[in-house]
């Protein structure tokens, strides 16, 4: 058989027409674009951080990167959207996605699975105005993963009934009261910061003739930094007493942000007195009842879409009848800010369902200080590439 490696070109062909430049840069954009959103979707996704809820591990202007790859990519639950947008277009109001196509959440494996004290950006589960993968991202520390029992005495956080690791540079509020001002510097030198005040420094006041500065949030180090100074005249950690029930927790607030409906059964929890609370397990079947279905509410007809699903006199209703039983669809996660006493999380709202996850933060590759006065002192050279832990 004979094989042509080469053949002349006949005379009369007409050779093809070079690409116009304004074609060449289309095609270059268009590869751009489609690499770009592959490698955001399935790899490696920049975030920064924006309030102080994970102080003094992760600071306002630390930028990061957030890996995919660790849980699995999840795959598009909203295919109809402009690429590289979240929930809306550039420097507009304009919606950058369509509902008109819904997908069910499938996620490819991954190298891991969500850890406790991971710390996991995910689509905050609260947010019905959007679909659930593009709900606002949210960062925060997982305390507990599926199935563990999780409670919090006097501020300390239990896993299983057993004290849980506290993070390095966990933050807690006191009230702070002093023989006179403190200069900014000192707040700075020990990581205390304000993002509200035009200095950075906690807002002072005073209590008679004793300056106060309230609330001081700051790790414990600094804490015992602040009661060694000889014009500290008192320092008293901000802490609520056991037993005196706070209506805005979960579940005492059935389907946060909304203050009603309320749970049937007011438990005595709040922000540093909390549970015991089981997370729910993909699998495990529960009993619903008067005393726990505000647990299960939103779980059953938010975040499983189950059909029919109401609210009425405390309990749980499909198609007009109570449900007296569910078998969970999938996992679920609890949600906590280092930051403990300035931190809206899973205390607040609840359980953070496996289809809500995005990815594990894992890095710092740049640290903008937004209180500091000049362009080379804005960075945090320090923290530059550095690892999360």
């Amino acid at each position: 058989m004979a094989v042509k490696f080469w053949e002349k070109r006949p005379e009369t062909e007409t050779p093809k027409k070079p690409k116009s430049a304004a074609r060449e840069w289309g095609d270059a954009i268009l590869f751009a674009v489609v690499a770009a959103t592959l490698i955001r979707w399935a790899t490696f996704e920049a975030y920064t951080i924006p309030t102080p809820s994970m102080e003094n591990s992760l600071l306002v202007g630390d930028y990061l990167f957030v890996s995919k790859l660790h849980y699995g990519p999840r795959t598009p639950q909203t295919p109809l959207q402009v690429p590289l947008t979240h929930q809306t277009i550039w420097g507009t109001n304009i919606p950058s996605y369509s509902e008109a196509i819904q997908l069910t959440a499938r996620r490819l494996p991954g190298f891991s699975e969500v850890k406790r004290n991971d710390v996991v950006v995910f689509n905050v589960p609260f947010e019905k105005q959007h679909p659930a993968d593009l709900r606002t991202n949210y960062i925060k520390r997982c305390i507990g993963v599926a199935g563990d029992q999780i409670e919090v005495r006097q501020s300390q956080v239990y896993i299983n009934g057993k004290p849980a690791t506290n993070p390095p540079h966990l933050q807690t509020s006191y009230s702070l009261y002093t023989d006179a001002p403190i200069r900014p510097e000192i707040f700075q030198e020990q990581g205390i910061v304000e993002y509200d005040s035009p200095n950075g420094a906690p807002m002072l006041g005073y209590a008679g003739d004793t300056v106060l500065y309230s609330p001081v949030h700051m790790t414990k180090e600094a804490a015992d930094f602040m009661r060694q100074q000889p014009y500290v005249k008192r320092l008293v950690e901000q802490r609520l007493p056991a037993g005196v029930p706070d209506p805005s927790v979960f579940p005492n607030s059935v389907d946060f942000p909304a203050p009603t409906p309320l749970s049937a059964t007011t438990r005595p929890w709040n922000a540093d007195n909390y549970g015991p609370l089981q997370i729910p397990k993909e699998g495990q079947t529960v009993q619903i009842t008067r005393e726990n279905a505000g647990i299960y509410f939103k779980i059953v007809g938010q975040y499983e879409h189950t059909p029919g699903i109401t609210w009425k006199d405390g309990l749980i209703y499909q198609n007009g009848q109570p449900l007296t039983s569910y078998t969970f669809k999938q996992d679920y996660y609890f949600m906590m800010g280092d930051n403990r006493h300035n931190s809206q999380d899973s205390r607040y709202w609840g359980f953070v369902p496996a289809d809500h996850i995005v990815g594990k933060a894992v890095l710092i590759w740049l640290s903008v200080d937004p209180n500091a006065p000049s362009f080379f002192s804005k960075i945090r050279w320090n923290r530059l590439f550095h690892l999360i832990d």
